[in-house]
């Protein structure tokens, strides 16, 4: 049986695991946890009533959530021409062409969003088993692949996430951190679900959204209760 810390033990002392919360009583038990040395994430756990083996029921998309990600950003650029100073201004971290090609082909993956021109998508295409898995490669979907690149990344900065299902039909994201206002936090949460909700593949039958769990970074996973979420 896995060793389980003080805290851990003091934290299970709090909940019922076998109970389901409302999405606000949720946050705030979380919040409640005996702190550790750095600002945990919140994340939230959907299982959706899709069959990700079908390419008609493959749920992805974008949010903007309303009081960002509390989490650094890292954007990398991936331009030629003018295009490279539009991004710096923006806020860019890193900014070029073929010489940052080269240094991800040799495994750099130290960002966090990659956004480029839809001319460098030929060349980005061929690092695809170095990006895809980490969830990097940019699409036209999440507005990453795009001639507006001042744009995307303000809106990455500004807290912009990507969700997409897996293959298990599960959804996962980080949406704020502990640290922030429980109303905020809930903002984000609702805003989130109703993304993910409006993404619905019309092939989809039965109930959409099957189960949820919101936990923190080191805290426990809480199961909520779906009619909480006021989908309509």
């Amino acid at each position: 049986m896995a060793h389980r810390s003080k805290r851990m033990k003091k934290i299970d002392e709090m909940f019922d695991l076998n109970q389901s919360y409302k999405l606000e009583e949720a946050v705030a038990l979380l919040q409640k946890c005996l702190p550790v040395k750095f600002d945990q994430s919140i994340n939230a756990a959907l299982k959706i009533g899709v069959d990700p083996k079908k390419s008609d029921q493959l749920v992805r998309g974008t949010v903007s959530l309303p009081h960002g990600t509390g989490q650094k950003t890292t954007i990398v650029v991936i331009v030629k021409g003018d295009k490279a100073k539009e991004a710096l201004d923006a806020g860019a971290d890193f900014v070029g062409s073929d010489d940052l090609l080269e240094k991800i082909k040799g495994g750099w993956t130290g960002f966090s969003a990659l956004i480029c021109t839809p001319d460098m998508m030929r060349d980005l295409g061929k690092l695809g088993k170095i990006l895809g898995p980490r969830g990097l490669m940019p699409t036209p979907k999440a507005g990453t692949v795009t001639a507006d690149v001042a744009k995307a990344v303000k809106e990455v900065k500004a807290g912009k996430i990507e969700f997409k299902v897996d293959k298990t039909g599960n959804v996962n994201n980080a949406v704020g951190k502990l640290s922030f206002n429980s109303a905020h936090l809930v903002d984000n949460l609702r805003v989130y679900f109703q993304a993910i909700s409006r993404s619905r593949p019309a092939s989809a039958k039965g109930n959409f959204f099957r189960s949820l769990y919101l936990s923190s970074t080191m805290g426990p996973g809480l199961k909520i209760d779906l009619q909480s979420l006021q989908l309509g």
